[in-house]
């Protein structure tokens, strides 16, 4: 085991790619890993304890994102992402949610609304146990959830996308102090406005929650600049 990451003996590929993906997000998006800083393959895979199959995956997922910028043959390097640029994603994002679940409250089935009380409640003890991780697993299955709600096939594709463009930093955010029970009160609020059928408030909620988890993601990206 390598800084507590199981070889591939132990683990399948992908869980491994995850995990180093997820490490990179949280370095780069904390400043830790700076604009420009080369990525090379062989040296993160002797970090992780890996093959440089999982680390190519997670250059690549990482890349998708726009997180990093590959290189033909030679890795890739940590892409230039502007505080301003990120702010402006998430603004676009917020509206963009605030959309989705106005309609999906109008529009989403019985079975759609239980399936997001199932996902919302099954929240609870991974915030209880301050689980990064699984909480970013949960959070993209709640929003999803809403996405798909819409009955609009291109706003979820939209979406979907925009989401995946910001990932890494709706991730990090969670780690901002008690943004963790915060968010899921917020999600509280958003599906009392659901229950409610009122599509307007339930949107209004959103699009604050979305400009929660900017403040928040600025707040660690402040606290924890190199000194």
């Amino acid at each position: 085991m390598a800084n507590g990451f199981e070889t591939e003996d132990d683990d399948d590929r992908g869980l491994i790619s995850d995990r180093i993906r997820n490490a990179l997000t949280d370095e780069i998006a904390a400043g830790t890993l700076a604009a420009g800083a080369a990525l090379d393959e062989q040296q993160l895979a002797d970090r992780f304890g890996a093959s440089r199959t999982p680390v190519r995956e997670a250059l690549r997922q990482l890349a998708a994102g726009g997180l990093v910028e590959l290189r033909a043959r030679r890795g890739g390097v940590v892409a230039r992402m502007t505080p301003e640029r990120i702010m402006d994603m998430f603004e676009t994002v917020a509206e963009i949610e605030a959309v989705c679940v106005r309609l999906a409250t109008y529009r989403m089935t019985p079975l759609e609304r239980s399936r997001l009380i199932e996902l919302h409640e099954f929240s609870r003890p991974i915030v209880e146990s301050g689980d990064v991780d699984a909480y970013d697993s949960f959070n993209r299955q709640f929003h999803e959830t809403i996405y798909r709600a819409t009955h609009n096939g291109f706003l979820e594709e939209q979406a979907i996308a925009i989401r995946n463009r910001l990932n890494a930093f709706r991730r990090t955010q969670l780690r901002q102090g008690e943004r963790l029970s915060r968010s899921r009160d917020e999600h509280e609020a958003i599906m009392q406005a659901i229950a409610e059928g009122d599509g307007e408030m339930a949107s209004r909620r959103m699009r604050a929650h979305m400009l929660n988890a900017a403040t928040s993601l600025s707040r660690f990206i402040e606290a924890n600049k190199p000194a």
